[in-house]
């Protein structure tokens, strides 16, 4: 049979090797990031007009994202996102460091987002790396959404750090510390220098990790048979951790007997209710001892008068790489240790 003779039967448009995401946006008009966007369904990122030019493209040209370019696959990348909630904060930036450290020499490439605490924006992010085929995400302080939710249910690796899942998990890989014994050395410490009564500045609960401190806090003080009216116990919504300390102080600094001690959840919180007594209150400076949670590296610089907890940054990028490359559940708690203010050096 000649070619002429054969048949004509439709054939299933093939798509061109050559027809990748850039061929779609150049014939759209747009940037790679913009196509990204569309194919993701990231709608605050773009117009109706622009929608439907990129997929007016990708019907005329054929094109078909592969399965690893929505979703994203364990094991084909060497890409790890990194998703922090708040990078203001010096504690996360040093851990971001660590981890990005560790995880070049063990040959992986890092990205950092910052989600700025809202869902909306994590769940942007958890989007546009499962378009670039990440191989894993680190979550450095996670909050719920409906993203984070879909991804818990897949086979995909993820790491929580500092904050354990806010979503149902099986098999959850956890790097962070024991928040319970570490408060429970704070509140050891304030009841032994008899410096009462004491107080607590905290942050935003829906944290697990400033749950387990306010959560421990309260129940050593108890053990310890040490007051902690719920006068002392303060905390401001909807603000930041540096207004959360100033705003904290300035109430307990309202009560008839003012706190000669006061836990801080954050260094942040700590710097709050430390500018708040030396703009209002100078000549209790000496008199109130603060103790913060983190010592993150600018404290012997910028707070050598804070005691508190140290975090050990430098650990946290060793321990992300083995919960990576773990198959099987992991809860790395990594050692804490007490800095005093005096001599800013650990105890």
């Amino acid at each position: 049979m000649t070619p002429k003779d054969q048949p004509n039967t439709p054939r299933a448009p093939a798509q061109s090797a050559s027809i990748s995401i850039a061929t779609v946006a150049a014939k759209a008009g747009v940037s790679i990031a913009t196509v990204s966007r569309v194919l993701n369904g990231l709608s605050s990122k773009f117009s109706k007009a622009t929608q439907t030019k990129v997929l007016q493209a990708v019907d005329e040209l054929g094109y078909r994202p592969t399965v690893a370019a929505r979703t994203l696959r364990s094991g084909q990348s060497r890409l790890v996102a990194l998703l922090a909630s708040n990078m203001a904060n010096p504690s996360m930036a040093s851990i971001a460091a660590a981890a990005e450290v560790a995880l070049r020499k063990s040959g992986y490439v890092m990205v950092l987002c910052d989600t700025h605490d809202q869902p909306e924006q994590q769940d942007e992010y958890l989007k546009e790396m499962g378009s670039h085929n990440a191989r894993a995400v680190v979550m450095l302080g996670a909050v719920d959404s409906p993203e984070l939710r879909q991804l818990a249910k897949s086979p995909e690796r993820i790491v929580f750090v500092n904050r354990h899942a806010p979503v149902p998990i099986e098999g959850e890989r956890f790097v962070g510390i024991d928040n319970r014994q570490a408060v429970l050395d704070v509140a050891q410490w304030m009841h032994q220098r008899r410096q009462s009564p004491m107080a607590l500045i905290h942050g935003d609960v829906r944290s697990s990790a400033t749950r387990e401190r306010v959560d421990g806090f309260v129940a050593a003080c108890k053990s310890l048979k040490q007051a902690l009216p719920r006068s002392h116990i303060c905390f401001t919504p909807g603000v930041s951790h540096l207004e959360i300390g100033y705003l904290g102080m300035k109430q307990l600094m309202t009560q008839k007997k003012p706190p000669l001690s006061v836990f801080c959840t954050s260094d942040l919180i700590a710097y709050g209710a430390h500018r708040c007594l030396h703009e209002l209150h100078p000549r209790y400076l000496p008199l109130i001892t603060l103790v913060g949670f983190d010592h993150s590296p600018l404290n012997d610089w910028i707070a050598p008068w804070l005691h508190g907890i140290r975090v050990p940054y430098e650990s946290y990028g060793q321990a992300i790489v083995s919960a990576l490359d773990s198959d099987k559940a992991l809860n790395l708690l990594l050692p804490h240790q007490w800095v005093n203010a005096r001599t800013a050096s650990a105890l």
